[in-house]
């Protein structure tokens, strides 16, 4: 009983975590070249969010007159937070990936609250498309990132970025400084003295993977020697294949003077330091780690109670090599976990209803009878926006080379279809501006997808098996037709990049369009099949009929044994159907 209480009273203590994670609640994997199964480098992002539109952005390059300015938003609001000069020229973006192959997502932590910069600029996602149209590489990513946040203000939480190109992978975790407001004596104008952020950025090491869900990870890392570690002040030594840390260099420095830490340096851990761990972070976040390191390592299992919130000292490490390389059709999958093969598996208990619904809709934290209880927050959920796998190759062309293999609406449900990095448009029903998350248009891909999962939470476990089949179909006839559509795209490329680039935006645009009205052709199928709850007969996907054309009666498979023994235990004999003698 003591336990159970010191599990509430830290979940209680963990409610600022929580609510970060409830509205931001994302998921990301990163793999190496090494480590995948053609030579890539892969990372993937999750937009989990209640009020996220799935929509592929897309952003043309451009030549930017002197002067030109950049209008900063905050992506939870849309509220302005101010501009910042623009760059001369800036790199197309499909999506988070851009046309040199370099890709982003990110978690938001949350961390220490104090140090929220109310006067900062820079949100963490306009970080992120700033540094897709400013980067050719992820390191010089990075350096876009620690220069836009040193110079305007960080302007959101604590947040943890997927950043990557064709050679390497990164995860860099960055957190702000908080409001010190100062006057100057001179000009009389308030500042923020704390003003810019402090972060770490690591190299995944060849042959590993890591991912990230919302809390902070990296731990101690090598403090700088010129070579392998750097600071922010030291960017001119960004090249280099040794180098496998950057990081601000007041990181350590400035939680000694907030009495944050005060162990030798090398003993400085970021994530115990600016995002101390607890229940929530553990169980809600960590435990989403877990899970796919489970699925690629069979070195998990001394980290499940801390992954589950019962031990927070044997903590996970930041990247482990798998034993299988990896494909972006097994990142598509891992996106589809809810702890199956687990004691939590989400499917298995009574929250899961009469067909085994692995959601629970929110709140995440419920009270009951004056005590407080939560559901798991697993890696796969109906509040999704969208969802991706950027795979980026180097061996070919960067616009060829990079994909984002891109989702909308719930990852469970949702199928993945290839855009090419060096595409000149997206289709319209997938593009930006068509529809909105209060504005239901009938042929955007992101409402067509809603309507069907929808339907499926319905009857789950009745109408998976027939969405799976349509989503596989589809997946691995996009996943077979790559390397042909590369060859060919290549093959214009050297004698016409133009038509090569027409080439691979009319593939990505007939696949996404496709899988659009096979989408509707599904929600159709599936609507028939499981009207009223029967289950009506069809082969190869075409109901039958009996000899003189009616309908075949439909089947009524009723309910599981676990929801019947449920009936009778919170009913009692009420429904016994007596016995007549």
């Amino acid at each position: 009983m003591q336990k159970l209480r010191k599990l509430i009273v830290s979940l209680l203590l963990s409610m600022f975590v929580l609510s970060i994670a409830d509205v931001n609640a994302c998921t990301n994997y990163l793999v190496t070249k090494g480590a995948s199964v053609d030579g890539s480098t892969m990372l993937t992002y999750a937009a989990d969010s209640h009020i996220r539109y799935g929509e592929l952005y897309f952003s043309p390059a451009a030549d930017w007159p002197v002067g030109s300015l950049v209008t900063i938003y905050d992506r939870s609001t849309a509220q302005p937070l101010g501009q910042i000069p623009q760059v001369a020229h800036t790199y197309q973006t499909v999506g988070f990936i851009n046309e040199h192959q370099v890709a982003i997502g990110e978690t938001t932590f949350g961390g220490r609250s104090e140090l929220v910069d109310s006067t900062g600029i820079m949100d963490y996602a306009y970080l992120m498309f700033i540094s897709l149209q400013r980067a050719k590489t992820a390191r010089e990513a990075i350096k876009v990132i620690g220069d836009l946040v040193a110079e305007y203000g960080y302007a959101s939480s604590g947040e943890s970025f997927s950043i990557g190109d064709a050679n390497e992978v990164w995860i860099m975790e960055i957190i702000g400084k908080g409001t010190a407001m100062k006057t100057d004596k001179k000009t009389k104008k308030n500042y923020n003295a704390n003003k810019g952020a402090v972060w770490v950025a690591v190299r995944i090491p060849d042959g590993y993977i890591s991912a990230h869900a919302n809390h902070a990870r990296i731990t101690n890392f090598p403090l700088s020697n010129g070579k392998t570690s750097i600071t922010s002040k030291e960017w001119d030594k960004l090249k280099g294949d040794e180098l496998q840390i950057i990081y601000a260099h007041d990181v350590i420095s400035f939680a000694r003077e907030r009495g944050y830490f005060k162990g030798l340096d090398t003993d400085f851990s970021f994530s115990d330091v600016y995002a101390p761990l607890d229940f929530g972070a553990a169980r809600f976040c960590e435990l989403r780690v877990w899970s796919m390191f489970n699925q690629v390592s069979d070195v998990m299992d001394p980290y499940w109670n801390y992954a589950s919130g019962k031990d927070n000292d044997n903590r996970m490490p930041l990247y482990i090599k798998p034993k299988r390389k990896l494909s972006p059709q097994d990142l598509m999958s891992f996106k589809r976990d809810y702890l199956q093969g687990t004691e939590l598996d989400m499917s298995k208990d009574a929250g899961a209803g009469s067909f085994g619904l692995p959601y629970r809709w929110r709140p995440l934290t419920w009270e009951s009878e004056g005590k407080e209880y939560f559901h798991e927050r697993v890696t796969v959920t109906q509040q999704t926006g969208f969802s991706y796998v950027a795979q980026m190759r180097s061996w070919l062309p960067d616009p060829i080379g990079g994909i984002i293999w891109f989702g909308v609406d719930d990852a469970g449900s949702t199928v993945h279809v290839p855009f090419y990095c060096g595409i000149n448009s997206v289709p319209e029903s997938w593009a930006e501006g068509h529809g909105d998350i209060l504005t239901y248009t009938d042929n955007s891909a992101f409402w067509t997808f809603n309507r069907v999962a929808h339907f499926a939470y319905l009857f789950y476990n009745r109408v998976m098996p027939d969405l799976r089949k349509v989503q596989l179909e589809l997946e691995n006839k996009f996943r077979d037709y790559t390397p042909v559509i590369d060859a060919a795209a290549v093959r214009l490329w050297e004698s016409n990049p133009a038509l090569a680039r027409e080439f691979i935006t009319e593939y990505s645009s007939n696949m996404g369009e496709y899988t659009v009205k096979r989408w509707k052709e599904l929600g159709e199928f599936l609507l028939v099949k499981y009207l009223d709850g029967n289950v009506k007969q069809e082969k190869d996907g075409k109901f039958l009929r009996n000899p003189w054309g009616y309908p075949k009666s439909p089947e009524f498979p009723g309910y599981e044994d676990q929801y019947k023994k449920a009936i009778i235990k919170d009913t009692g004999d009420k429904f016994l159907i007596p016995t007549v003698e």
